[in-house]
């Protein structure tokens, strides 16, 4: 299921000490061990299996500010008159070996946990944010990805190897997206995004004819605002959805490699039910927001908006669709339903090895595919029980990113108890329900019998309490 991501605007000291005692109630990790660590440093310094060097291609990374965990560097070159995609994916497992004490701190933790004041990482940063990441201007080992697609964008060819790389540029997306916008970009990235932006248009048409969905979740932002907070919300630039088009390409070719070699672990999810589609629908009609019987789920839902209140509600509530995400593992036969509904292809995580674990099993098992080698032994022995400690590590990334938007929702409303508030029912149940608000898009309990499910409603901010994070209506 996509993330929703809150981010921390403000100094809120008082916010920071509220999402630290989240983290210790749902008992995120905190700091590394000393021993971890001290491995961690040992290992930054060892050098990595033998790798071919491709030092004269000017990948670039494009990532949040600040970001020290780079794991993807791409290029993209024309080659006839299709494209080839270079993408490099950060080589965790040239300094993480199977059982030692950061491969076993990394089983624990599982993935990246993020707060909106912190990040908790997968790794310790000697190996995260130095050693493995494609730091600008440094030689890293890299798991290298070339990707021959066609005119038309269609994946005509893959292979997956060791090399050694050197990031030459590093953008954020704002940065990037000023590039495409400008069209001065080629002097300073080789003309890597000019064709980023077309393979990626390319990527989404294919998208669109596969039937897929993809879910342009906003980024919710918490800001001062007198003497209280507000939230805001920031819809995401073109430039994200095209560098998450390579990523998916990426996936794809992952899921169908480990396919064809008959061993690997997939992300699976199975298509949405009535019911979930026809809350959607119901909550469309009560935001005044047309969606045509002839239109399906996936393009109504593409063409949501996320920078207006209407848009982002309804963006979160398509989240509900998306429900029942896991990760499949097989070891001989391909598994009965080896598909991920939202891609509507078969999909595998392969991108993100520096914040998710199940990332480096699946370039070591692409290698192995690619060179028509064994698969190493401790991939065979961790692939049953890998998708359980996913599962799990999904379960606590999801109550925490749910605690935190609901102390910031409380946070940000608890000036305006005993105010009404225009909104509509998504919900019902024996003794009330749940409404979603106009403005601002909080979705919350509303207590009081006879709610009817997709009704207009007036309801009054009745509790806001950041201690238990809850926030009640009731109608006015």
């Amino acid at each position: 299921m996509p993330h929703r991501r809150v981010r921390l605007s403000v100094d809120g000291s008082d916010l920071r000490q509220r999402f630290a005692a989240v983290r210790t109630e749902l008992e995120v990790p905190e700091a590394f061990p000393a021993e971890v660590l001290a491995a961690a440093a040992r290992a930054a310094d060892r050098p990595g299996p033998p790798a071919t060097e491709l030092l004269d291609v000017p990948f670039l990374t494009i990532d949040p500010p600040g970001s020290m965990d780079l794991d993807q560097a791409m290029h993209i070159a024309r080659n006839g008159a299709g494209y080839r995609v270079r993408y490099a994916i950060a080589d965790v497992a040239a300094f993480v070996t199977a059982g030692d004490a950061v491969d076993l701190e990394a089983q624990v933790r599982g993935q990246t946990l993020y707060s909106p004041d912190m990040r908790t990482p997968l790794y310790p940063p000697a190996i995260g944010e130095a050693a493995a990441s494609l730091l600008p201007d440094q030689i890293r080992p890299a798991v290298l990805w070339t990707i021959d697609l066609d005119a038309d964008g269609r994946q005509t060819a893959v292979v997956v190897a060791r090399a050694v790389v050197r990031s030459t540029s590093r953008l954020n997306y704002t940065q990037a997206q000023q590039f495409i916008d400008k069209k001065t970009d080629a002097g300073a990235t080789d003309g890597t995004l000019a064709l980023l932006a077309q393979v990626g248009r390319l990527r989404q048409a294919l998208e669109v004819e596969r039937g897929a969905v993809s879910l342009r979740l906003p980024e919710q932002e918490v800001d001062a605002a007198g003497n209280g907070f507000r939230l805001r919300y920031r819809a995401p630039l073109p430039v994200e959805d095209w560098n998450a088009q390579i990523s998916l390409l990426t996936g794809m070719a992952a899921a169908g490699l480990m396919l064809g070699a008959g061993v690997g672990i997939v992300r699976t999810l199975p298509p949405p039910d009535d019911g979930a589609i026809g809350m959607l629908r119901r909550s469309a009609h009560a935001l005044d927001v047309p969606w045509p019987h002839s239109l399906t789920y996936q393009a109504f839902v593409r063409a949501l908006d996320p920078a207006t209140d209407t848009g982002a509600a309804l963006l979160e509530l398509s989240t509900r669709l998306l429900r029942g995400a896991g990760y499949t593992a097989f070891d001989g036969a391909p598994p009965a339903q080896p598909e991920h509904s939202a891609v509507a292809a078969a999909y595998a995580h392969t991108t993100a090895p520096l914040r998710r674990l199940v990332d480096r099993y699946v370039g070591e098992l692409c290698i192995a595919a690619c060179a028509g080698a064994a698969v190493p032994a401790w991939i065979h022995e961790a692939l049953p029980a890998l998708a359980d400690v996913m599962a799990d590590s999904g379960h606590r990334a999801h109550a925490l990113e749910h605690a935190c938007i609901d102390l910031v929702e409380t946070v940000v409303m608890a000036s305006h108890v005993g105010e009404t508030f225009d909104g509509f029912v998504v919900e019902t149940g024996k003794h009330g329900g749940t409404v979603q608000l106009r403005t601002p898009p909080v979705r919350a309990k509303c207590s009081g019998d006879g709610l009817k499910l997709g009704e207009r409603i007036d309801v009054r901010l009745e509790t806001a309490d950041p201690a238990t994070r809850t926030l009640v209506f009731v109608p006015a």
